[in-house]
Order: C-alpha cells, then structure tokens, then sequence
C-alpha cells in the first residue's frame, strides 16, 4: 500500500469516529439532570413557568432528541455550532478566546516532556544495570503514577506558597504572552508533562538498550568509531521511531489532562471553559469543545501513524 493510500484510508475512518463521539456525548450531556434553562431560571425567580417554557420553545430544547441532534449536525456542518445560553455569546468565538491558552500549556507540556525524557532515557540505557538505570525507571514510575491533580496542588504548596516563587492565580487581564503570564506558565506545565516525560523516557530507555546490543552496534564499535558517535549518529536515530510516535500519541494525553489541570491552577484555558460548561448544562458549548478536543486527538494519532509509516515503511501492509 502506497503511502498516499494509507494516509487517505486513515483520514477516512476519522469521519464515523467524530461521528461517534458527537452522538454520545449528546446522549450523556441529556443523560444528566437539568437543562441550561433550568439553571439560567434558577438564578433569577421572576421568571415564570409559561417564561420557562418560551426559553424552551425559542432554543429548541422542547423538541425530540433526534430532531434536536439532527437541527445540531446539520448547523455544525454548516460551520455553526450555536450560542451560549446564558449569555448569547458565540461558541466559535468562545473556542477561539480560549484556544490560545489551552495550546500554549499543551506546548509547553510537551517540550518539557521531551526535554527531560530523551537524554534520561540516553543516560538509563547506556548505564543499564547500573545505580543510574535504576534511578531512572523509579523517577518514571513515579512520574506516571502520580495523578496529576495532586502534582499541581504540590507544586502549587512549595513554589506558591512556601517559596513564594510564583503567584497562587494567574494574573489576571493579562495577555497570554506577558512575561507574568508565561511565568505562571511553568507550573501547569511540568504538571501536564511530568506524565508524558515518564512514558517517553521508559520508551527511550527500553528501545536503546535494544539497538546497543544489534550486531551494527558491534561493528561499529569495531571500527573504531567514538562511542559518542556510536550513540548519537546510529543508535539514536533508529531508537526514535517508537518515541516519536508515542510523542505524538501522548499529545492526544496532554490535551485530555489539560482539564484538571487548568482546573487546578485555574488556568483560562478550554478545559476549564468545558467544566463550567457541564456546571452550567450549556449544551452546545460542551459539544463543541467535546468535538473539538476530538479532532485534536484523533488529528495526534493520525499523525503518529503516519510518523510510524515513513519511519517504518512496513506498518502500511498492517
């Protein structure tokens, strides 16, 4: 299979699977008790019932399920994905105010993750079996056992509060990047990379020590080549093929951690938007940023497979 083949047979099976996604999400968002004219009737008791049931008629809330589906999709395609009910607001355009900070924590996250992984896990393959190798897959199983929330309200504890170092909230109408903003920054990140640093790193580690002991490794060594070079120019090179692809998958996982922890530093990114979304029943903004956080990981993955297929030309027969 061609490498044109296997890309347009990997984007066409994107199609029912956001499909998916939209129908249960919608089923578990109407699952739940409460609508948003529940919760906007809550808030002011003037309003009475035959008012309520106007709010209902106007946002088409009264309708079937299906039909109420069906009026969304059709809007959706159209590029229309509705407003908020409490405020009128433009969905799109409460994405888009929220979007930057959601991706510049996902970077940063990401980075970092990268950052620490790759020459830990360099330094836990070339000193295998030894005091450094040890201390390495601790450090990753640690990194991956500790949930994030609790990392964050650490991080939050030593270097807000005890040391001081960087403010408890974020600094409030400033724009994303401000020196005060990119500072707060960094907490947030390490919190959301400190997983995917962990799984990288015990990929690097583990495919390393498989290419140190290949017989071209030998031969090399042979030669009379710098161990150096040996590590950085041959080994280096074919061990990235799994972590490049599980770099690009745990973007998918940074994304999806972004929620809690933008809750936990109330950071004004797109997660905490879609927990004050589900608090305040908005429908149509849960759907979106759903969806959206959909293509987003579904776009991830198909980026993996593709790495996956350049680097390893026999993944596209599979």
């Amino acid at each position: 299979m061609s490498l044109r083949r296997f890309i347009l047979k990997r984007i066409l099976s994107i199609i029912p699977i956001l499909f998916g996604v939209s129908l249960i999400t919608f089923a578990l968002v109407h699952l739940t008790p409460g609508d948003p004219i529940d919760q906007m009737v809550g808030v002011n008791p003037h309003v009475t019932a035959s008012d309520e049931a106007q709010l209902r008629d106007r946002y088409g809330l009264n309708r079937p399920l299906w039909e109420q589906y069906g009026v969304w999709m059709g809007n959706v395609l159209t590029g229309d994905f509705g407003q908020v009910y409490s405020n009128g607001r433009d969905v799109s355009a409460v994405i888009m105010m929220r979007l930057p900070e959601t991706i510049a924590l996902g970077i940063f996250g990401w980075v970092f993750g990268l950052a620490i992984a790759i020459p830990t896990g360099i330094y836990a393959a070339v000193k295998k079996g030894q005091l450094a190798d040890d201390a390495s897959r601790f450090i990753a199983l640690s990194g991956i056992s500790i949930p994030n929330f609790w990392l964050g309200l650490m991080l939050i504890l030593i270097g807000a509060v005890t040391l001081s170092l960087w403010p408890v909230l974020p600094p409030s109408r400033q724009p994303l990047y401000h020196p005060y903003m990119l500072w707060y920054l960094v907490l947030p990140g390490i919190t959301i990379g400190t997983a995917a640093a962990a799984s990288i790193m015990r990929v690097m580690r583990t495919s390393m020590a498989e290419e140190l002991n290949k017989e071209y490794v030998t031969a090399a060594r042979a030669k009379g080549l710098p161990e150096q070079t040996v590590i950085l120019k041959h080994v280096l090179r074919n061990s990235l093929i799994s972590v490049v692809t599980l770099a690009a998958t745990l973007t998918a996982s940074i994304v999806a951690g972004s929620v809690v922890v933008e809750v936990v530093f109330n950071w004004p990114g797109l997660g905490r938007e879609l927990i004050n979304a589900i608090n305040g029943r908005e429908i149509n903004l849960i759907m979106a940023i759903t969806l959206f956080t959909g293509v987003f990981i579904i776009i991830a993955n198909l980026i993996a497979d593709i790495l996956y297929a350049v680097l390893d030309p026999r993944i596209r027969y599979d």
